[in-house]
């Protein structure tokens, strides 16, 4: 079982389901919270305070969960498998508050129809390895005026799956791990 490994919930262990999601590793959580510290503090952006993350194809939550942990103020779980849902829900319920996290049931395209009261410094994207059109949702998160210009997108992917950065947004960081690469954009 994976657990949160940093901030205030640093140990905190959580569910995930069985064969149904492939959770973010410690390595690359870790990673990944370290590239974006270190991006804000280069850039003079806060990324926790008054912010908010968006962790599209949600699974357990652990990315949204982690930040929570490390000091945002709200995470946004978009997770349409209801089974899966039901463990996103218990382990929000075991870190958060009830205003801290928002869990919208719904397919990723679907779930970037709305307005994110609270403004995202973070969009996690993690969709299932070559089963999802990761350009129709930066086209999405554009498309809707969901980022700001200090907003960072992160990708989580198959190292072989090629990604068309649209106009308006900027490619900064890869990192490869086994398999996987983590795509970092503003």
């Amino acid at each position: 079982m994976p657990n949160i490994i940093g901030g205030k919930y640093r140990r905190t262990v959580l569910e995930v389901p069985n064969k149904i999601v492939r959770p973010t590793s410690a390595l690359k959580r870790e990673a990944i919270f370290s590239i974006l510290e270190s991006y804000s503090i280069q850039n003079s952006i806060e990324i926790y305070k008054d912010k908010s993350i968006i962790d599209i194809f949600a699974g357990s939550g652990l990315i949204g969960l982690e930040a929570i942990s490390r000091g945002i103020k709200k995470s946004y779980f978009i997770e349409n498998n209801e089974s899966v849902i039901k463990i996103l829900s218990k382990n929000c319920k075991r870190i958060c508050k009830n205003n801290e996290f928002e869990i919208i049931s719904e397919k990723a395209i679907d779930g970037l129809d709305r307005n994110f009261k609270v403004e995202p410094s973070i969009i996690f994207i993690d969709p299932p390895y070559k089963k999802e059109n990761i350009n129709l949702v930066l086209l999405k998160i554009l498309k809707n005026k969901i980022r700001s210009k200090n907003t960072i997108i992160i990708i989580e992917t198959n190292r072989e799956e090629k990604i068309v950065i649209p106009k308006g947004l900027t490619f900064f960081k890869q990192k490869v791990y086994g398999k996987t690469k983590l795509l970092f954009l503003n």
